[in-house]
This record gives C-alpha cells, sequence and structure tokens, in this order.
C-alpha cells in the first residue's frame, strides 16, 4: 500500500483589486473537474478572533495597528491547526489547499504602520508549522486596483484609497526581499484578461498538486 502523499499548499497574495478572488475559482474550478481534491478557504476564518477582525476591517470595532497584526497572528493559527478546518490537517490528509492571504495578511491591510520586522517575527509562529509551497501574488498597478474597487463595489472600506494601496504593495514586495531565502514567491502580472493570468496560475501552481 503506497503512502499517503502530502497535498499542496498555495496561498494567493495581492492588493486588494489584484484579481486574487478570481484566479482562486478559476483554478479551483480547473482542479475539481480535473479529479483533485481540493479545499477552498479564506482569511480571516469564521473563528471569534476571525469574527473580530472583520468588525474592525469595516470600522465598527476601533483599535491600533499592532493590535490588529496580532489579531492576525492569533486567527492563522486557528486557520492552521482547527481539528475542524485547519489547514495543516487537509494537507496531510493528502488534500490540497488553496487559500486567500496567509503568511503576509498580518500588514496587508490595517497593519502597514507595524514594523515589518515585527511582523515576520509574528508570523514566524505560523510558518513553523506550515509554510505555503509557493505564494503567487497578483500584481496590479494601485490606481488600476482602485479603479475596479470603485466600479465593482456599492461600499468600500476605509483602508481601500489609492494612497494606502500603493504602501500596502511596496510593503509587500519589502517581505519579499526580506524572506526572499524562505517564501517561494511567484510574481504574476495581473494587468491582462483573467483567462491570461490563469494561465500563468496554472503554470506556477500544477506541480505542487497531488491526485
Amino acid at each position: 500500500m503506497s503512502e499517503k502523499k502530502r497535498g499542496a499548499f498555495i496561498a494567493f497574495e495581492g492588493i486588494d483589486g489584484s484579481g486574487k478572488g478570481t484566479q482562486i475559482r478559476l483554478l479551483k474550478k480547473y482542479l475539481e473537474e480535473e479529479g483533485y481534491p481540493i479545499f477552498g478557504t479564506m482569511e480571516p476564518n469564521d473563528s471569534p478572533t476571525g469574527s473580530l477582525i472583520h468588525q474592525i476591517m469595516i470600522g465598527r470595532v476601533k483599535t491600533t495597528n499592532d493590535v490588529i497584526a496580532a489579531l492576525f497572528v492569533a486567527d492563522r493559527l486557528d486557520h492552521i491547526q482547527n481539528d475542524t478546518n485547519g489547514i495543516l490537517k487537509f494537507v496531510q490528509d493528502g488534500v490540497n489547499v488553496i487559500t486567500d492571504r496567509f503568511y503576509f495578511s498580518s500588514y496587508a491591510y490595517q497593519s502597514v504602520d507595524v514594523p515589518m520586522d515585527w511582523i515576520i517575527r509574528a508570523n514566524s509562529l505560523c510558518a513553523r508549522q506550515i509554510r505555503p509551497d509557493v505564494t503567487i501574488f497578483i500584481d496590479v498597478d494601485p490606481k488600476v486596483t482602485m479603479k475596479r474597487i470603485e466600479e465593482n463595489r456599492m461600499t468600500r472600506e476605509l483602508f481601500e484609497e489609492t494612497d494606502r494601496l500603493v504602501e500596502t504593495r511596496s510593503r509587500y514586495f519589502e517581505a519579499f526581499e526580506k524572506l526572499k531565502e524562505e517564501e517561494h514567491v511567484v510574481i504574476i502580472d495581473g494587468a491582462r484578461t483573467p483567462e491570461e493570468v490563469q494561465q500563468d496560475v496554472q503554470a506556477a501552481t500544477l506541480p505542487y498538486f497531488v491526485k
């Protein structure tokens, strides 16, 4: 009897409006049709901490950036370890996992004022347990993503402003540079049709998935 293969773990990152949600849906649909066992998950999750983060993100609860960053780490730890829907459990059981935001998301929104070294130290608690096989960063100019946000949403969250998106994108690249020896990040040009972007997404991720 052959030993069960470890599932793939793929994370998608990108500033709001980059199109990563569309790319996740397209990839998940393709993999399901091809017979791959897939678990798709989002962050924050539906834990009490995740619910609090949602309240903060829509402006109903006010707090400081360092508290927000710490909450993201706490939510992610549950996201990894949860007995029912934890990422680690699925990957160990041979299920391929795709998630929207993972290692870098502590600062991807509100927490851009928290020092990057602090963010990386906090996230190391999660990285010791599991790291994505590859992180796909869908890169689009912040002005383009702001236009997409304005055209496709009824309301805009407070943090979705062009200057905040510019800062967030720069922080991603700061993290990529600091962690280049530890994290496998593939940067994909998102300023094309969803189908064209998906071709690059599949080329970068399919070698990791198991049936």
